[in-house]
């Protein structure tokens, strides 16, 4: 049931420069997510953006934008209907989902993941929505549907499984 690394990608969802001043704790979620993006790529494991009508939201900000290797721009809140899963390395099915909104575009892409027959975890602590009950209900539902609620802490220990590893340490100073 832990992350395995070499299966994982990151989906960061919707972190984007005309919603992010609206979401509750937004810089905190936005730290969290940049946290993320770089134990991810201390890892290797790839990291995929998604972009909700940019014409109207704006593109991510530009810390997420440069760790993606890819970006899904999308009209359909759940990701997958617009081409996620394609974007997807191939075996890449231990899927990670950070970003916005999470009772909207998150939700609805976890669950069509899961849909997909992908592992979802979900990072409570790197996600957030305008509203923080909105938040918690989301969260409560992705569980109930299947998904790992897990901490950004959670996935850099589970990526890195040893201090032997041989990004732990930078993987360490992140986390502190």
């Amino acid at each position: 049931m832990l992350i395995t690394a070499s299966a994982a990608s990151l989906v960061i969802i919707d972190m984007q420069t005309r919603l992010m001043p609206a979401i509750d704790n937004g810089d905190a979620v936005l730290q969290q997510c940049i946290r993320l993006a770089k134990i991810a790529r201390l890892c290797d494991i790839p990291i995929i953006g998604t972009e909700q009508s940019p014409q109207k939201l704006g593109n991510n900000v530009e810390e997420i934008r440069l760790h993606c290797q890819k970006t899904v721009i999308k009209q359909h809140f759940d990701a997958c209907a617009d081409g996620l899963v394609d974007a997807l390395p191939p075996g890449r099915t231990d899927i990670i989902i950070a970003g916005c909104e999470a009772h909207v575009c998150l939700m609805q892409t976890a669950l069509g993941l899961l849909a997909q027959g992908c592992r979802v975890s979900v990072v409570a602590d790197a996600i957030g929505s305008r509203d923080p009950r909105q938040k918690d209900r989301a969260i409560a539902r992705m569980q109930a549907a299947g998904t790992r609620i897990v901490t950004v802490e959670m996935v850099a220990f589970e990526s890195v499984r040893t201090s032997l590893h041989p990004a732990f340490r930078a993987v360490l100073k992140l986390i502190k």
